[in-house]
């Protein structure tokens, strides 16, 4: 099987790219990240027309999560349990995002994630940033040990950036959300909860980066960061045979700002 993710930032803007690139990579499953359309504007044709199914959750133009897939699609769950509310205004009810899809496909359990930003050091959305990570991790905890032999891939933007050597330069980001320590510890309980990065080994850095903001030229300046993972249970850690990140996915016009992240298993 070969399983992708890609943060797509707006899928109706690039559906086409993206049904161009399950093509050309001979991709069975993609999780889409920041699709940014409700459940129905997505453009779900364009794949049917390919042999995939689709499993879309969306409220607004903000945020939106997918899986794709031509191998199966069961068990969809929208959220995962214990998931976090937010409330975009004040005094507007709490409710949950479209952030996060589970799906089953020929076997694999496929989590698509797109992890609140944290805005700044300052900002309320941290908190729940932090608090949405220790829920995926208390949840993840919890599949793990309902039943240890699946394969479970939790895969998206992380929004954050684990390792140093995963932005262009640290001076930059002294002051930022991605790379503060309470985020980089949220990230480890994951994986020290038995989800282990399954793409780093084969894309190892410094210079190895998922996304690269559109201004400032950031992008053919190589000045990027890897927030884009794949978290794989031991199960789907095992079957792991290989992994890239097509860079050339952000090149060109109507590029996202975000390459998509290949994983292949036996």
């Amino acid at each position: 099987m070969r399983l992708a993710t890609w943060n797509v930032n707006s899928i109706r803007t690039r559906a086409d790219r993206v049904a161009t690139f399950l093509q050309r990579h001979d991709v069975d499953v993609l999780a889409l990240q920041e699709t940014k359309c409700r459940d129905d504007q997505f453009p779900e044709m364009v794949f049917n027309a390919l042999g995939y199914e689709v499993a879309h959750v969306g409220h607004s133009q903000w945020n939106g999560v997918a899986v794709l897939s031509r191998v199966g699609l069961a068990d969809v769950q929208v959220g995962f349990p214990g998931m976090p509310t937010w409330s975009a205004k004040e005094g507007q009810e709490p409710a949950a995002e479209a952030r996060a899809l589970g799906a089953t496909c020929a076997g694999v359990r496929v989590w698509s994630l797109y992890v609140p930003n944290g805005r700044t050091l300052a900002d309320p959305h941290l908190q729940y940033k932090l608090e949405w990570l220790t829920a995926l991790r208390s949840a993840a905890a919890g599949w793990l040990a309902e039943d240890p032999s699946t394969p479970v891939a939790l895969v998206g933007d992380w929004n954050i950036a684990p390792q140093d050597d995963d932005v262009w330069d640290m001076s930059v980001f002294a002051s930022s959300t991605h790379v503060s320590e309470p985020e980089r510890a949220a990230f480890r309980a994951v994986v020290e909860a038995g989800f282990a990065d399954v793409v780093r080994p084969h894309t190892p850095g410094p210079g190895v980066y998922t996304y690269w903001d559109y201004t400032q030229l950031r992008f053919p300046r190589r000045e990027g960061m890897r927030i884009d993972f794949v978290l794989g249970s031991p199960a789907l850690a095992a079957r792991v045979e290989g992994a890239f990140i097509d860079r050339e996915e952000r090149k060109g016009k109507g590029a996202s700002d975000h390459a998509p992240v290949v994983v292949d298993l036996t």
